[in-house]
């Protein structure tokens, strides 16, 4: 993938939308809810400070990482789904 995300950002590669319950049941597509993790496949530079410092980023591609259900934007690169959001809209690494 050929894709630079500029500043604070990242691009993520969402994980797959559960298709079975944990009692075996089956999900339709209408029912499936939106993952909430996903791994890093691209991250910016970092972002710049009033001053003109650089900070760096905490997250680096390979990362797996939560974010919030209806955070980002979805783009389509190459026929797959990524989503690109800003470091501050991630919770956490896993």
């Amino acid at each position: 993938m050929k894709i630079r995300p500029l500043g604070d950002r990242v691009v993520i590669k969402p994980a797959p939308a559960e298709e079975k319950t944990k009692g075996g049941l089956v999900v339709p597509d209408t029912a499936k809810e939106k993952p909430v993790q996903g791994e890093v496949v691209a991250a910016g530079p970092g972002r710049t400070s009033d001053d003109g410092k650089q900070i760096p980023m905490e997250v680096k591609v390979g990362d797996k990482v939560l974010y919030g259900k209806y955070s980002g934007t979805e783009v389509t690169i190459d026929g797959e789904e990524y989503l690109i959001m800003r470091e501050s809209d991630l919770y956490a690494i896993l």
